[in-house]
Parts: C-alpha cells; sequence; structure tokens
C-alpha cells in the first residue's frame, strides 16, 4: 500500500519529504500562453506524465494545449508561496493539495463549482450515485472548492496485525489474546533467541511507524484503544472519536492512561525498538524487513504481510485478533481502527482556478478524470500496461511488467494513484491487484471487531464533514498547542513513565488549552451531519 503514518494515509508520501522537487513541462514547453495550467502534486515513485498514457485523452478533452506542472516534493513550501501571491495554476491536481483551510483562507481564489456542475455530468452523476462524494465536497454555505475521488474496493481499515508465526512455533508458544499473554511472548522473543540465529540480542519483539507532532495515524498502538473498546477512526488522527452518538478526545480518556501505562510497561522491559519515538517511516519499514531470510520484529503492524516485512519473509509473519485488555473481555467488546472513508475516498483532489481564463477547459479536464475508463487508468496506470479491459464492465488489474516491483509499487511508479481524481462505479467489476486482495485477505481475524463499530454512531466522519472557515481557523490554532503538549507526553510516558501521577494535571492542562471548547465544536458538526442524513 506504500502508505505515511498520517493519515494519509495509506506511504503514498512516505518519501516525499527527502524528493527532490521535480518540475517538467510535457505539453510543449513552459509559457505558452494558450495552454491550460495543470500542476499535479505526484508521489516521488511516480514517473513524468507525458509516459502515461491515459494523459493524451485529458489533453483531448482539453481542447487546447496542456502544460502540466509535476510537483514531488515541498509541495507545502511551494504552495504556500503561490497561494500567498495569488498565482495559481488553472487545475492543481493531488490528494488534498488544496486542503479545505487553503479554500477558506484564500477566498476568491479558487473557482466556486457548485455554478459549474452542468458542465460536469460525470461529477453529477458520482455525487448521485456516492453521496458520500457531494458530502465531502461541499461547504457549509454550499459552496464546491475541490472535488473528491471514489476507490471503493479498498478494505475497511489499514492497519493489520500481525506476529511472527515461526518465532511463536520455535518457542512452542500460542499466539496472544490479551494484553498480558502479549506481554510473556514478548519476553520470551526478547530472551529465547526466537529467531534462531544464534545472538539472543537482535530481535525487536515489537515496533510500530512514527507518530508525528500533530497526532496519530496508521500502524501504530493507538489500535490498542480498541482493546478497550474505543472506536478509533484512521489511527486516532487527532484524538477525537464517536462512542453512541457523543463525540470525545481519547487523549483524556483514561482508557488512553491505560494504553501509555501497558506500552511503558513493555519499553521498561526492553520489549519496544529503541529507536521508535526517532525513526522515520522509511526505517520503520527497512528494520521490520529483516536480514535476508532472518525476521527482526517479532510483533507490528502494518498494510499486508509483504507490503511491511517483504516478501522475503512475509511468509512468516499471521494476521491475528484484536487482543483484549484482559481477560474479562470478551470479542464484543472490542473495536479497532475503521479507516474506509479515508481509503475509499481521496479528499480535495482536484481544484480550479477562480481566474482562469480558460474555464471551459478547465471543466472540461475535471469531467474527464471522472470518466470510467479514465478513472481506472489515472488509478491503476494504462490499458494494455497496467489493465486489462475485458469488456462489458469487467477489467483485471494485470501484474505487474516490472518483476522487481510489487504490485502496489508498480502502480505508484506508472499512474497518479491514489492522488488522481476518479469515480470508480460501483457496477463495474475488478479483479484486483495482489496487494489488494492480500489486505482483504489479512483483515478476516479483524472482522468481528470491526463489526461491532457502528460507522452510524461510533466513527468520527471527519472525511464527509466540512467546517466553516471560522471554527476551521479556531481549531487549528487549538490544536496547534494541544497536540503539541499530549505528542511530547506521549513520547515521555513510554519511554521514560509517569503518565499516572501526571494524569490528573495532564488533563487539567489540556482542558486549559482548549479541549473541551474543540470537542464542543466537533459535537456540533457531528450533529449536523447526523441530522442531514434523517
Amino acid at each position: 500500500m506504500l502508505t505515511t503514518p498520517k493519515r494519509r494515509g495509506p506511504a503514498a508520501l512516505a518519501t516525499l519529504a527527502s524528493a527532490a522537487l521535480l518540475l517538467s513541462a510535457c505539453g510543449g514547453g513552459g509559457g505558452d500562453s494558450d495552454a491550460l495550467q495543470i500542476l499535479v502534486v505526484k508521489h516521488p515513485l511516480t514517473g513524468p506524465m507525458e509516459d502515461m498514457g491515459w494523459v493524451a485523452a485529458i489533453e483531448d478533452a482539453a481542447g487546447v494545449p496542456v502544460e502540466w506542472e509535476e510537483v514531488s516534493a515541498d509541495w507545502d513550501q511551494k504552495k504556500s508561496t503561490m497561494l500567498a501571491a495569488g498565482d495559481i495554476p488553472d487545475l492543481i491536481v493531488g490528494t488534498n493539495a488544496v486542503t479545505d483551510a487553503d479554500a477558506v483562507t484564500f477566498t476568491g481564489l479558487f473557482e466556486d463549482l457548485s455554478d459549474d456542475m452542468d458542465a460536469l455530468p460525470n461529477v453529477q452523476a458520482m455525487f448521485e450515485a456516492v453521496p458520500e462524494t457531494e458530502l465531502m465536497a461541499t461547504r457549509p454555505d454550499g459552496e464546491v472548492f475541490s472535488l473528491p475521488s471514489y476507490r471503493r474496493f479498498w478494505p475497511q481499515t489499514a492497519t493489520r496485525q500481525y506476529v511472527n508465526q515461526q518465532w511463536l512455533d520455535n518457542l512452542g508458544l500460542e499466539q496472544p489474546t490479551t494484553w498480558d499473554e502479549l506481554h510473556e511472548v514478548l519476553l520470551a522473543f526478547k530472551d529465547e533467541d526466537a529467531n534462531g540465529n544464534g545472538d539472543p540480542d537482535d530481535e525487536i519483539p515489537v515496533d510500530w511507524s512514527p507518530a508525528g507532532e500533530t497526532g496519530f495515524g496508521y500502524f501504530q498502538p493507538t489500535v490498542f484503544l480498541g482493546s478497550l473498546g474505543l472506536p478509533t477512526t484512521n489511527g486516532g488522527g487527532s484524538g477525537y472519536f464517536v462512542e453512541d452518538g457523543r463525540v470525545g478526545n481519547f487523549l483524556t480518556d483514561p482508557r488512553y492512561m491505560e494504553l501509555v501505562s501497558f506500552l511503558h510497561d513493555l519499553y521498561a522491559d526492553g520489549l519496544v525498538s529503541q529507536e521508535v519515538m526517532t525513526q522515520d517511516y522509511s526505517t520503520y519499514q527497512s528494520v521490520g524487513r529483516g536480514d535476508g531470510d532472518t525476521a527482526k520484529v517479532g510483533f507490528s503492524w502494518g498494510w499486508t504481510a509483504s507490503d511491511r516485512f517483504g516478501p522475503q519473509i512475509a511468509d512468516q509473519y499471521a494476521p491475528i485478533a484484536p487482543l483484549a485488555a484482559d481477560a474479562s473481555m470478551s470479542a464484543a467488546d472490542l473495536a479497532w481502527t475503521y479507516d474506509s472513508y479515508s481509503l475509499n475516498y481521496g479528499l480535495n483532489t482536484i481544484t480550479m482556478s477562480a481566474q482562469s481564463e480558460k474555464k471551459d477547459a478547465a471543466l472540461k479536464v475535471i469531467d474527464a478524470f471522472y470518466d470510467q475508463d479514465l478513472s481506472l487508468q489515472a488509478l491503476w496506470g494504462e490499458f494494455g500496461q497496467n489493465i486489462e479491459d475485458l469488456g462489458n464492465g469487467a477489467y483485471t488489474v494485470l501484474p505487474p511488467a516490472d518483476e522487481t516491483l510489487d504490485s502496489s509499487s508498480w502502480k505508484w511508479t506508472t499512474t497518479l494513484a491514489d492522488n488522481s481524481p476518479g469515480w470508480i462505479r460501483d457496477d463495474i467489476e475488478v479483479t484486483l491487484p495482489v496487494d489488494i486482495q492480500e489486505a482483504v485477505e489479512d483483515e478476516a481475524p479483524l472482522t468481528d471487531a470491526l463489526a461491532n463499530i457502528d460507522p452510524a454512531t461510533d466513527i468520527w466522519p471527519g472525511e464527509l464533514i466540512k467546517m466553516g472557515a471560522e471554527d476551521s481557523s479556531r481549531l487549528s490554532l487549538l490544536h496547534t498547542d494541544l497536540l503539541g503538549q499530549a505528542m511530547q507526553r506521549w513520547a515521555t510516558w513510554i519511554t521514560e513513565g509517569g503518565v499516572e501521577s501526571e494524569w490528573d494535571s495532564y488533563v487539567e492542562e489540556m482542558e486549559g488549552l482548549g479541549l473541551t471548547e474543540a470537542v464542543e465544536i466537533h459535537q456540533r458538526y457531528y450533529d449536523e451531519y447526523r441530522a442531514s442524513l434523517e
């Protein structure tokens, strides 16, 4: 899946920060006043737009020359300069390349597409077929500044839980079902040369992806909140969750304290990677892939076994069900992280300049991205190379032509993939690539816990909620202080301890920083969202 610990995410942008800025024009050279200017925010693996066969159809739809500006790194820096100057291209393409905050901050810079729907029949049809996409696009006052994508085939969660079954077998152990059992298993992994290479000190019993300064994401132990019955979304994000229709924030929930205390116990016993708080995502992935046939990590989280641990040792790992915090809990008490909205929908994937002098051409390009065949090719690659069109609404995603690449990396190399606008129809048949098939198979142990979550009352549906400018600005200020404090405590409490003794003062401090106000804002929008569905 190539996903960052966001968000986003699916490591779609895991190496973005270290890649070079790529700018190229493949529509006839820069500076053509007759050309439609399209800026594309791409994954660093993604090749030039001119090498993608389906791009010709986009250019044909435009009816004018197209110049592509391609950005693979430092987008936020480039964007801030561009927006401040009020100088943007005709179209900007890329998942959340232009955010809701951008739209409400730089008023008048982006075209309100709600007035242009007659020129966007594919988009109108998507809104009717998938009402969630219209919710994702429409601001409280009815404006539509960006359009989402709909992918349909992704599973309900990005994070799967794995234990090294070969290590368990080597030591005569059973798969853990509770936190205490996991603790005992991890102690055995540490002390008993679980990988059998004669070095009792090279095993890392447990490892997780790095959390950022702005909250939690995929492949992190926040999924253990589900062990206490607390459902999360997108791995945790800024801490907001919903239980029985009430919004809360787990950063001050006693169950969060219990989780952090457990993680500190593991860390204090030397069971957690000593680099867990400082490593970047690429290091996390690299260490998880071991050394040749020798695995290094005993228990971890990932998109699939092959994506997390690499094809050479993936078969050593077994996906396992959520653990209970203690033996008194039943399977009906457990939850997990529900990520279906972020996986199956892309936020703000295409945005138009309000100052575009080629409005008709820009609208034609937008609508073309939502054509059935172009949506498939922008997501998975061109027909003949990446997809076979079998006719009658049936398609097969082909294995990589480059045998050195897995199907996920191949997709990101040859097309815009998850960064593209598009609409994958519900009435077509697609034989999926092996990475999606594996993700669905590895999700099986999580099925019951996910079924315990009612998306109508137990999920914070952030992707479907557009907040007003004043509330967005207020939350941005509040979150700077709240998450700055919370994420620093997360690291300190796990590595040094102290969560129990400092908890009451921490909760008081978070309340003083505005957490109650932030929750109330979220509750108001959640109530409005629920009312709109009735």
